[in-house]
């Protein structure tokens, strides 16, 4: 019976350890769209360094293939490609030992001239996107046609096309199209629903730091909480193990002065604050 309290400490201190917060793929150069011979970053962002994040693809050629193993050169949790070739194309993710994997980005490289560099990441809706229309060798302001899902969208003289406060409905294939260079690859656009405000609309709220960063940085908050739990209950758990522990050992009469010492130890534990 004296048994009982240890265990549920145990189970609680399991419970937090095990508890892990999905990582975050980033790319740099911040692209989907990449030229023959570029150097591209992968990073798995994540506060849990101990996770074991590892970079993963699935290609033309292999599946789960890993960084620093079959392609790539990976260092902790980042991976990097010196030389990308079209043959890198595919889905890319971080995945733990622990079983959970990261947000995929879809990765395409083109022996080309043309590229469009758009989000690779999903963007929220009511965002402002930019899309970028460039070649590999001159200037990225040519004048430069945009397409979703086939269809015209506009011609911009820059090269630069912004999406202003995008919705659900601009999800979509793009692609781009410099006169006498070439077409790009398409890309998809992914746009992801606004966080729901349930704020009363008639009072006004400052907006704190935490509600500036992007969702997944609060994503730890549920293990703050288990933590704040278990530093209240921890100190119940001991004195009541101690308590239990002591009073068998007086119904034996084994009690000794060490036995003295844990009587007092539970008082300390068990006196409010």
């Amino acid at each position: 019976m004296e048994k009982t309290p240890l265990l549920t400490l145990l189970f609680l201190i399991s419970l937090l350890l095990h508890t892990t917060n999905p990582a975050r793929l980033t790319v740099s150069p911040s692209s989907s769209q990449f030229f023959k011979g570029d150097f591209v970053s992968l990073s798995c962002e994540e506060d849990d360094s101990s996770a074991g994040w590892t970079l993963r693809r699935n290609t033309s050629r292999d599946t789960r293939s890993q960084c620093g193993a079959d392609w790539g050169s990976s260092s902790g949790s980042s991976c990097t490609i010196s030389h990308i070739i079209p043959l890198d194309s595919g889905v890319y993710w971080c995945e733990s030992r622990e079983g959970p994997i990261s947000n995929m980005v879809n990765l395409t490289v083109t022996g080309g001239s043309v590229i469009l560099q758009s989000p690779v990441l999903p963007v929220m809706e009511g965002d402002d996107v930019t899309l970028l229309c460039k070649t590999k060798t001159t200037p990225s302001n040519l004048p430069a046609a945009f397409y979703k899902d086939g269809s015209l969208i506009r011609k911009q003289p820059t090269g630069h096309m912004t999406i202003q406060h995008v919705s659900r409905s601009d999800e979509g294939l793009y692609k781009c199209d410099i006169s006498g260079h070439g077409e790009s690859p398409s890309s998809w656009i992914t746009v992801t629903d606004k966080p729901t405000n349930t704020t009363s609309p008639t009072t006004s709220v400052t907006p704190s730091p935490t509600s500036a960063l992007p969702p997944d940085s609060t994503s730890f908050h549920p293990v703050i909480r288990l933590v704040c739990h278990l530093m209240v209950f921890i100190p119940y758990f001991i004195s009541t193990f101690l308590m239990v522990s002591l009073y068998r050992r007086r119904a034996k009469g084994n009690a000794t002065k060490m036995d003295c010492l844990s009587i007092l130890i539970a008082f300390v534990l068990l006196k409010p604050v």
